[in-house]
């Protein structure tokens, strides 16, 4: 088959995620101006670069009781620092939890019942449990074509790692099986891994 998106796909779910797989999950904790904490997951998120290191996450929707976004990106705003944290697949049922659509006064860590830590590097909340935590200070907020459609751009300023998903000075991801986003209700874990030398190595 072939559509344009404009024109719609005539199919009973629009596809456009299913392609686009698999997609990592930033699971985004941010920290209100006036001090609550909020945690969301996201699966338009990736890395950007190395030097500096930057990652992304884009939020597509809004919330009634923000500007025309959701709480991620108004606090982000507020603050200018945010954490990315890793999805473990022991994870998934709290991830879960935290993406339902909470008033922007509610703690979603203290929803999906999750152990909070402190960041090192900048004053917000990371998921204790997590296996990988990216620290991040903002670096742009792009506003996308299309109705509340943002790219949030940070710098990572900390990064945490469990150690006991290091395996011979490697992270060995296989240790707590990452989860990602397909398309539908449908999420994926990493559960094996194997290497391809490029050509000019």
């Amino acid at each position: 088959m072939f559509y344009r998106p404009e024109d719609g796909h005539g199919l009973p779910h629009n596809p456009f995620n299913a392609i686009v797989t698999p997609r990592p999950i930033g699971w985004i904790s941010s920290r209100s101006a006036a001090g609550v904490d909020n945690l969301a997951p996201y699966s338009f998120f990736n890395a950007l670069a190395y030097k500096p290191a930057q990652v992304m996450f884009s939020s597509t929707s809004a919330k009634e009781d923000q500007d025309g976004t959701k709480d991620s990106v108004a606090n982000i705003r507020e603050t200018g620092v945010f954490a990315c944290n890793i999805v473990s697949y022991a994870l998934r049922d709290a991830m879960n939890a935290s993406s339902q659509l909470l008033p922007k006064d509610v703690d979603e860590f203290a929803h999906a019942g999750l152990e909070k830590a402190e960041c090192e590097t900048i004053a917000c909340s990371r998921v204790a449990a997590s296996p990988a935590v990216l620290e991040c200070r903002l670096v742009e907020v792009i506003e996308l074509r299309g109705e509340a459609n943002r790219m949030v751009i940070g710098e990572v300023t900390g990064v945490h790692i469990d150690d006991a998903c290091l395996r011979d000075g490697r992270l060995d991801v296989t240790l707590y099986q990452p989860l990602s986003r397909l398309g539908y209700r449908d999420y994926a874990r990493v559960t094996e891994v194997f290497e391809l030398a490029r050509p000019d190595d």
